[in-house]
């Protein structure tokens, strides 16, 4: 009896041991899967300074107007708005030109802080779409109906192509909005500041909405306007583009203005 008790035992022993020899090698190799194929990290996939500060409007009414001949391809710019997610802000968003063509580029912002932006804080614009930003140097200011603008030289690079570019900034205190945007050219050639002035010489607004201030902002500045459009051809001549886009021959900063 004492024998088959002690072949029991041993028995139960070596079924144990062999128990926990699965057991471990069920983990190692668990660990070893999860090392090879990764596990994701369900945590640190969540990343809540990750979230948007602005959201577009779908179907925006447009608030300002600026139409451009010198761009024959697209006259009428693309229109966007984005509004701020806490702040209230929006910022209507108007471009020519297109990232990839060889034509010149131009975008003008108009941007109507809300509780995101204490007073005089710096601001910036957008220029995701130009690429890599370098050289970046103050190129003085120029006169316009809304009074100087802030001008910054720069050159952004795309994929091959390397354009010269002018941004440049005019902000306002009383209403709080700012006029702001870039203006690239196809290549290394040196950019006039005038053009900026004459573009902005037409922009107009549209639909105020519920602020009064910026009609009467607009309507201030129609007074000064400079009427510098391009000169229209003599009757029965040809017409020759020489004016300051071209963009059928030649070929949207986020960078930092700072106004007073």
């Amino acid at each position: 009896m004492q024998s088959s008790w002690l072949a029991f035992g041993n028995e139960v022993s070596a079924t144990f041991a062999r128990l926990l020899a699965y057991i471990g090698a069920i983990v190692v190799i668990g660990v070893v899967t999860a090392r090879m194929f990764g596990v994701p990290d369900v945590e640190a996939a969540v990343d809540p300074s990750a979230r948007p500060q602005w959201f577009p409007i779908e179907r925006p009414h447009r608030a300002f107007m600026l139409i451009l001949p010198e761009f024959p391809l697209d006259p009428e710019p693309s229109y966007a708005i984005q509004r701020h997610v806490s702040g209230g802000g929006r910022k209507d968003i108007m471009t020519w030109g297109e990232p990839d063509t060889l034509g010149s580029r131009l975008m003008i912002e108009i941007y109507r802080p809300g509780s995101e932006l204490a007073p005089g804080a710096d601001t910036t614009v957008s220029i995701e779409d130009l690429g890599t930003i370098a050289g970046v140097k103050s190129a003085g200011s120029i006169d316009s109906k809304f009074g100087p603008l802030t001008l910054v030289e720069f050159t952004a690079r795309r994929g091959e192509r390397t354009r010269r570019c002018l941004g440049f900034a005019r902000a306002f205190d009383e209403p709080r909005v700012r006029i702001a945007g870039w203006y690239c050219r196809a290549g290394d050639e040196v950019i006039q500041p005038q053009p900026i002035a004459c573009a902005l010489d037409r922009l107009a607004v549209i639909a105020a909405g519920s602020d009064p201030k910026i009609a009467t902002l607009f309507a201030q500045a129609e007074l000064q306007r400079r009427f510098c459009q391009p000169k229209t051809a003599a009757q029965g001549a040809t017409i020759k583009r020489n004016d300051w886009i071209a963009a059928t021959r030649d070929p949207k900063l986020r960078g930092r203005h700072v106004t007073k």
